[in-house]
């Protein structure tokens, strides 16, 4: 049976003890359900395949497709990933935000190839959420790799979790630790640019849209 904590309206000095405990969750090999800036995600240690095999079981989730990352910031995202011109420009203009970049493995990447379906790429991004950028900042701090799987709380082929209750009411069993912050501000998932190409491919469209993100780039060029 997992624990379900409500954080909805407090400050983060508020409920650092439970976001220690969701950072000694994660460095356990637990899983974490918690809000971001867009829907309600499942996450845990992406470096430990117990976890990742845990969220794929979880979720129905078909293997072919890989699991998207949270990290705490541009540098840890680039302990893992190459980083091109273009997709430079989107890092600076929406992250923290609700934009993921699919990009090429680094050379010295340390995340297990299950995460990505065994493909040489990684789909990863800055949350905005407050209480998502503290834990993967405290994950830093206590000398661990800054990031989490970071997939949304849903069974594959539904729709999205918005709220800390029905991720609860999905998954309170096979999830460890669950933190309620209230409603989310959006039900639309993220936007997902690949950016391992010359042009940018679109693989989903979320608040942000193909034609801000088009506009962004080429305003860029001027």
């Amino acid at each position: 049976m997992g624990f379900l904590i409500k954080i909805k309206g407090k400050e983060l000095k508020d409920i650092d003890l439970y976001l220690e405990v969701a950072v000694d969750s994660i460095i356990e090999g637990k899983l974490l359900g918690f809000p971001t800036d867009s829907v309600y995600g499942i996450g845990g240690d992406p470096l430990n395949t117990e976890v990742i095999e845990r969220i794929f079981k979880i979720k129905y989730r078909d293997r072919k497709k890989g699991l998207l990352l949270l990290v705490a910031d541009y540098g840890e995202a680039a302990k893992i990933a190459q980083f091109n011109n273009m997709a430079d420009i989107l890092v600076k203009h929406y992250w923290p935000g609700q934009l993921t970049l699919i990009l090429n493995r680094s050379e010295t990447c340390i995340i297990p190839e299950e995460i990505s379906a065994f493909q040489n790429t990684l789909g990863i991004r800055v949350p905005e959420n407050k209480i998502m950028l503290s834990i993967l900042e405290k994950l830093k701090a206590r000398g661990r790799f800054g990031g989490i799987i970071g997939t949304s709380a849903n069974y594959s082929g539904e729709p999205p979790s918005i709220s800390g209750d029905e991720v609860a009411r999905k998954f309170l069993s096979p999830i460890d630790f669950i933190i309620d912050g209230g409603r989310s501000k959006s039900k639309i998932s993220t936007t997902i640019v690949d950016c391992t190409s010359q042009e940018p491919k679109f693989l989903r469209i979320g608040v942000i849209t193909d034609e801000e993100v088009l506009d962004v780039l080429k305003k860029s060029k001027n």
